[in-house]
């Protein structure tokens, strides 16, 4: 477990692992196909994107989220009688 104060960290971390894992995947897989060294060029585009989708999820994920706060309809609180 690590400090709360790390959470941004380890959420642009685990998003851009995952969000490069799925997209070079597919992309590498549809312009080249499963051929025999497929993982390693896998391995390749995974190696130069991971880095830039690290570094836009860290800078973009405040701002992001600042955003559909904007965009989302707020409840409305009830204001019950005490």
């Amino acid at each position: 477990m690590f400090s709360p104060r790390f959470a941004p960290l380890a959420f642009a971390i685990l998003m851009s692992f995952y969000m490069v894992s799925g997209m070079t995947f597919v992309i590498t897989w549809v312009n080249t196909g499963l051929s025999g060294d497929f993982l390693l060029r896998w391995g390749k585009a995974f190696l130069v994107a991971w880095p830039v989708a690290f570094l836009l999820v860290l800078a973009g994920a405040p701002r992001i989220r600042r955003l559909v706060e904007g965009l989302v309809i707020k409840p409305q609180q009830d204001h019950k009688p005490s």
